[in-house]
């Protein structure tokens, strides 16, 4: 069990209180990345609602979205159906969400209009696993197949494709720290922080400090939301917490095979995990919360990971 981040009679609270409309600066609301391997049309991003205890009602879902032509992904919903992450974020003073799929959409989109905003196909070889947008703009992507993390000049136009790129085996995560002003990175056993210099229009990576210890397998990298020093990281053996200031490891836990993990601002913890019985290896219908546990389940879902709706990056 990960231990206590924060009050016991806060946290309890949370599972029982209403969220405000949108919840998003709260960040009480979880999206989780739904995933339907045998019908990509069905995959969606679905933002629920903890505070209501069942998942499989119509109450506990306040948003949900998926590529459409609609929404302006003629020609690359077939790009879509097993999405593997998705943020809130703001722009021009404006929600957005970016959102990345294994079959190879990278994207940024209205929220809540869902419109898309920009939009590229990484190639599903690739297998795109995260995506973060940068302050100026453009859009990072971290490809585990692709062994890269590529930084998209969405800043250009809606369909621009230009990137930038740094070499990174098994590449699974990103996450702008406005702190320090970098691209935090994880891929393998590597955790490393790349500085961009050049233009929005021409950026470079360039690799400005690592922190060592990390085990093999490196999965998810997220804020710790209570603490804005802290990110959270899983491999697949441990989950840990690394300080950013200290570029170190700062506490490790004994947890394996977690997909996602991350953390509200009241320290409230949520972590995915493979379930037995799910559809794939990777899959489940349940979000799992520490201090207080709780669980909160789909039916039918697929689920791959689950995100604090936060437009914070930390």
């Amino acid at each position: 069990m990960l231990r206590l981040l924060g009050s016991i009679c806060v946290l309890a609270a949370f599972l029982t209180s209403t969220p405000p409309a949108h919840a998003a600066e709260a960040g009480r609301l979880v999206a989780v990345t739904d995933q339907d391997y045998d019908n990509p049309s069905a995959a969606r991003i679905r933002l629920m609602d903890p505070a209501v205890a069942n998942w499989g009602t119509a109450a506990a879902q306040k948003w949900t979205w998926s590529p459409t032509s609609a929404n302006g992904f003629a020609g690359l919903t077939g790009a879509w159906g097993l999405p593997t992450d998705v943020k809130l974020r703001m722009k021009a003073e404006a929600y957005v969400a970016v959102v990345s799929d294994s079959r190879g959409l990278a994207a940024l989109i209205g929220y809540p209009s869902g419109q898309r905003l920009w939009a590229v196909n990484v190639g599903s070889a690739n297998n795109p696993h995260s995506v973060e947008l940068l302050p100026d703009g453009n859009v990072a992507v971290a490809a585990s197949n692709g062994g890269f993390i590529r930084v998209y000049t969405a800043s250009q136009g809606s369909s621009s494709a230009s990137y930038a790129s740094y070499p990174l085996p098994d590449a699974h995560g990103v996450q702008w720290d406005p702190a320090r002003q970098v691209l935090w990175v994880l891929g393998g056993s590597k955790l490393a922080a790349l500085k961009i210099t050049g233009t929005t229009a021409a950026p470079i990576l360039t690799e400005v400090s690592m922190v060592p210890g990390l085990t093999a397998g490196g999965h998810d990298l997220a804020p710790a939301l209570e603490d804005h020093d802290r990110l959270w990281v899983s491999t697949g053996s441990k989950v840990y917490q690394v300080s950013k200031s200290a570029g170190a490891i700062v506490a490790t836990f004994d947890q394996a095979g977690i997909k996602s993990v991350s953390s509200m601002p009241n320290a409230q913890q949520i972590r995915t995990s493979p379930k037995a019985g799910c559809r794939t290896s990777w899959c489940t219908d349940t979000v799992n919360f520490a201090v207080p546990a709780a669980t909160r389940t789909i039916p039918g879902a697929e689920i791959y990971k689950a995100r604090v709706w936060s437009s914070r990056y930390e």
